[in-house]
């Protein structure tokens, strides 16, 4: 079978989010809080785009998928965030945006999801730290696990909503996994240098 234009495919993305996410109830103040894993510096753009980057100076297959598996997974999750947050806002009239202190983010953006934190500090590349140093960036990238954990069971104190804690926890859940991962990786690294 002859290969196409664009040859053969190495990811395929499945229309589905990782955890079905049906928010019935508006809480634009949450949205606002949320926001922050979508673009602020601790967030999920910022992971994918550092593991995509960071890939290629790792020393072998094993960490150089890793990274590409957690990076891509990363961009499942903004997916998700920005659902959330869609939900959240979806339907809010202009008195609910000026009430949740928003109305900057709605003069700018109207309803639409950006990249931003919870401060409508915009995403900047700046958030992405590869060194070259394999070591370097996995230390790093356990850290960014570790916040952005941190980060979920904040979100999670914010909120009694089930049709919201669960997508939060999953996603809590997937940091803790990434850190595992990735901490194996680094027990694998050293020891190929004891070796």
């Amino acid at each position: 079978m002859a290969m196409g234009i664009l040859g053969d495919f190495m990811w395929k993305y499945v229309k589905k989010l990782e955890y079905p996410i049906c928010i019935d109830k508006r809480d634009l103040k949450l949205a606002k809080a949320i926001l922050t894993q979508c673009g602020g510096p601790g967030g999920e753009l910022a992971a994918s785009l550092q593991y995509l980057a960071q890939r290629y100076n790792m020393p072998d297959d094993l960490g150089k998928s890793l990274l590409t598996d957690i990076g891509t997974e990363e961009l499942g999750h903004v997916e998700m965030i920005q659902t959330m947050v869609y939900q959240l806002m979806k339907g809010a009239s202009v008195e609910e945006i000026k009430e949740a202190g928003l109305e900057g983010f709605y003069g700018q953006n109207g309803i639409s999801i950006q990249l931003a934190d919870a401060n409508g500090v915009p995403f900047t590349s700046a958030y992405v730290s590869s060194t070259g140093d394999y070591m370097a960036d996995l230390e790093n990238d356990l850290g960014a696990e570790q916040k952005a954990r941190a980060t979920y069971e904040h979100l999670m104190d914010l909120t009694d909503d089930p049709n919201v804690l669960g997508p939060l926890s999953f996603l809590r859940q997937r940091e803790i996994v990434h850190y595992q991962r990735f901490k194996e990786l680094k027990e694998h690294y050293l020891k190929m240098k004891r070796d």
